[in-house]
């Protein structure tokens, strides 16, 4: 399964005073992992499928990419899983000649 990432936030120090640069943005990866359709809700019991990870049958912007292609439900019955990386893009004064001024 292909995993999407979005670049959530970036935030730059971009002060008149410094002449180095401080960057960063927060990564977020979305996956979907099992199904969680009660198939036996309407009985009053519990039963799920099985569909151990969402595979979406379309690609990604066709209507079929939020059926999964496993067991035919919908992206929204798999347990969602965000992963979230906040990535610093920093160069410090002494690695490359830059300076403070005051």
């Amino acid at each position: 399964m292909k995993e999407r990432q979005d670049i959530l936030k970036r935030d730059d120090d971009s002060d008149s005073s410094k002449s180095c640069t401080n960057s960063s943005f927060t990564v977020r990866t979305v996956r979907y992992g099992e199904c969680q359709k009660n198939h036996a809700a309407n009985v009053g019991g519990y039963a799920v499928d099985g569909c151990r990870e969402f595979m979406p049958c379309g690609e990604e912007g066709s209507s079929g990419a939020l059926t999964c292609a496993a067991c035919g439900c919908h992206r929204n019955f798999h347990r969602r899983e965000v992963q979230t990386e906040v990535v610093s893009d920093y160069s410090s004064p002494s690695s490359n000649g830059c300076r403070y001024s005051n």
